[in-house]
């Protein structure tokens, strides 16, 4: 006989209660929640349950409080950074949770990637361009430390991403690279040739540059080929 499911806590019922008529629009920005005594008794709890579900939701930036004779509890208008900071939280504890393979990982991460790259190359803008370039003379001085690198290919690849225009694309592809990035280039910065990743974004804002959607697409493919070899080479090393 399987296990049963857990059971949420009562907390927890509770502010996925109010988390749907949040998202179903039943409350709405700004809107006031009812007290936490008629919480309390709305749903037959105490109110040490009440604030427990609202710290809940509080956490999750779904409410806010404030103190005070015209206080309580409110609908938080969440901002797009915010919510970019909580999916690239989220995916993060996603793949170190679930022991998400290297190559599953490579492969959601460029084929997420590749998605934003038409209309990259129909909207960059020149200061995007420029940006991409700054990384890429980062990227080449040979005093940068192995940290420094990684943070400029995150940099560097967020730019591309941001070059679509498209916040929502953009807030997807931030879990993709900022949380799948970094844990490629921690299995394989001490492989990796800097020369070879420096070339490979080279092509990328030349394609950018001349909007040739295929010229980005055909270099971040290459770049895939070239991460999945070296982890490949990498976890090998590691297992004998």
């Amino acid at each position: 006989m399987k296990n049963a499911k857990p059971v949420p806590s009562l907390s927890a019922q509770i502010a996925e209660a109010i988390h749907s008529d949040i998202v179903d629009g039943r409350l709405l920005v700004g809107d006031r929640l009812p007290s936490e005594a008629e919480l309390a008794e709305q749903h037959g709890v105490s109110r040490a349950t009440v604030r427990e579900a609202l710290k809940r939701l509080a956490a999750q930036s779904l409410i806010r409080t404030e103190r005070g004779a015209f206080g309580g509890a409110f609908v938080h208008h969440l901002s797009y950074d915010e919510a970019r900071a909580q999916q690239v939280t989220t995916s993060t504890l996603l793949l170190g949770m679930n022991a998400v393979s290297f190559q599953v990982a490579c492969e959601a991460r460029y084929a997420l990637e590749r998605s934003c790259t038409a209309l990259a190359a129909a909207r960059r803008s020149a200061a995007q361009l420029q940006d991409m370039r700054a990384q890429i003379a980062l990227q080449a001085d040979p005093a940068l430390s192995d940290e420094a690198f990684c943070a400029s290919d995150v940099a560097f690849h967020r730019t591309l991403v941001d070059c679509a225009g498209n916040p929502v694309l953009s807030y997807h592809l931030a879990g993709s690279v900022e949380a799948m990035q970094p844990l490629m280039n921690m299995i394989t910065f001490t492989t990796r040739s800097r020369a070879e990743i420096i070339g490979l974004h080279t092509h990328m804002v030349e394609g950018l540059e001349h909007r040739r959607a295929e010229l980005v697409d055909s270099a971040l493919q290459a770049l895939e080929r070239y991460t999945v070899e070296l982890g490949a080479t990498v976890l090998h090393a590691r297992a004998q």
